[in-house]
């Protein structure tokens, strides 16, 4: 079943542990040592990034979420398809 949902990232508040890479392989380390996400940016602005999917991953980008230590990952469904 697919989900749709937004995974946002406060790049500000990423310290680079990278707990959520191993828990989603669509987050990535950035050049810059930040994290990032693979997938069409819905916005980037001073350092937040919100990005949309419509696919049944929607449980390994929360786990990411839980598992970055200084919660810089949000999750939030938007819509049950």
């Amino acid at each position: 079943m697919s989900t749709e949902y937004c995974v946002r990232i406060d790049r500000t508040a990423c310290e680079g542990i990278f707990a959520c890479l191993v828990r989603d392989d669509r987050f990535e380390e950035a050049p810059d040592g930040l994290v990032t996400i693979d997938g069409p940016r819905d916005a980037d602005e001073a350092g937040k990034m919100s990005i949309s999917f419509n696919d049944d991953r929607l449980e390994d980008a929360r786990l990411a979420a839980r598992a970055c230590p200084v919660d810089a990952i949000d999750v939030a469904v938007i819509d049950d398809a």
